[in-house]
């Protein structure tokens, strides 16, 4: 009978333990969606995880980050337990979308956060290229952002840029000394992206460099 009595106990404590914990869960991706950043600092203060994903996979910074919640964003990244280096199903970073979209502010205090500069595959300085934003760029390239990093299919930060970015960003890469000859598993040169994109302004530069290049002596003297 006692024991009976004691897992009855049991079972009551770990329901009611259970459907606060259910609460809360839902509570927060609510929260983050809605961009409600004290509900987020109550369930924090609670002890709730805010690296707890939601049924699809995703942690609460990276929907906050595609809602946009920016207050809530704020909130994430001032808890010391947020994991800033979650992934989305494509192995993108907090870091990469941030540098992608611009958000130099965010970048700042990712990096501040030691988010990693340098991940395997595509890089923050693949998705910065990409958007051409020079200025999130070089400071990528400030903390020590790998200028020829390749992506898993070989693709360099100077491909993206030539493609889809800015004669700025191809020019800041230049200048940063990026690799003009290196090629992608298709065989192909941050030009020749240029090329096929119809960007004569990226060709211009990249010609030219490549130009210069050629010119020059090789044991590297003039």
């Amino acid at each position: 009978m006692k024991n009976n009595f004691k897992n009855l106990l049991y079972l009551i404590v770990f329901t009611a333990s259970f459907s606060i914990y259910a609460g809360s869960y839902e509570d927060f991706f609510r929260a983050v969606r809605s961009d409600n950043a004290s509900g987020i600092q109550a369930l924090l203060n609670r002890g709730f995880d805010p690296n707890t994903v939601d049924e699809h996979g995703q942690a609460g910074l990276l929907i906050a980050m595609r809602e946009p919640s920016p207050r809530v964003i704020q909130v994430l990244l001032d808890s010391p337990k947020t994991n800033v280096e979650v992934r989305n199903a494509k192995d993108e970073s907090p870091l990469m979308l941030a540098a992608l979209k611009g958000q130099q502010e965010l970048v700042t205090r990712l990096i501040a956060r030691d988010a990693d500069v340098n991940k395997p595959g595509w890089t923050p300085l693949h998705y910065a290229a990409t958007g051409g934003h020079v200025a999130i760029m070089k400071q990528l390239l400030e903390h020590y952002a790998f200028i020829d990093a390749q992506s898993p299919n070989g693709t360099t930060p100077l491909m993206m840029a030539a493609m889809y970015g800015t004669a700025e960003a191809v020019q800041l890469l230049l200048d940063e000394g990026a690799d003009i000859a290196m090629k992608n598993q298709l065989g192909m040169t941050a030009l020749d992206f240029a090329q096929r994109a119809n960007r004569s302004d990226a060709a211009r530069l990249l010609s030219n460099a490549g130009a210069a290049k050629a010119k020059r002596p090789s044991d590297g003297k003039w």
